[in-house]
């Protein structure tokens, strides 16, 4: 949510291109000095599956499920009180590319304080996101009733 929004908008901005984050008005100022770290252990993504045309889940994680970060931007909106945060994305790189053509930036641990500093100016940071982890990516096909969000069982990232 932009800081000079005046109104929830009708769509979320959920995930940011890291390609473009850096000039687009919903994300310049926040790329330019509201950089964040999006903690995460795994996450899903969805294919369609050829036989009967519903989504299929998959859970994708770093080697050994070790922790990660998303390259992340947050902003606040004091006019709607919401303090909110994106995921950059980018080009999918094998093995993602298996199962969409974008993915998020996980960001190599060495660069997480260049990343967060202040003092990294835009170009800085744009290059400091060719610094991912996500070429390490593993992922496998979970149950359909992650699907839902009524779906809180444990075993949602046990594989099928």
């Amino acid at each position: 949510m932009p800081f000079w929004a005046k109104e929830m908008p009708k769509a979320t901005l959920f995930n940011a291109r890291s390609e473009t984050a850096p000039t687009t008005p919903a994300f310049r100022d926040a790329f330019k000095s509201r950089r964040c770290l999006i903690p995460a252990d795994g996450f899903y993504e969805w294919t369609v599956n050829s036989e009967d045309g519903k989504k299929d889940p998959w859970y994708i994680v770093q080697p050994g499920r070790t922790p990660f970060s998303f390259a992340g931007l947050w902003a606040h909106n004091d006019k709607l009180g919401i303090t909110s945060c994106t995921i950059l994305t980018a080009e999918a790189e094998e093995p993602m590319k298996q199962l969409h053509s974008r993915q998020p930036v996980i960001l190599d641990p060495e660069f997480y304080d260049a990343w967060l500093s202040a003092d990294s100016t835009v170009p800085e940071a744009t290059e400091l996101l060719k610094h991912d982890l996500d070429g390490q990516l593993q992922f496998h096909r979970v149950s359909r009733g992650v699907n839902s969000s009524q779906f809180q069982e444990a075993t949602a990232i046990n594989p099928l």
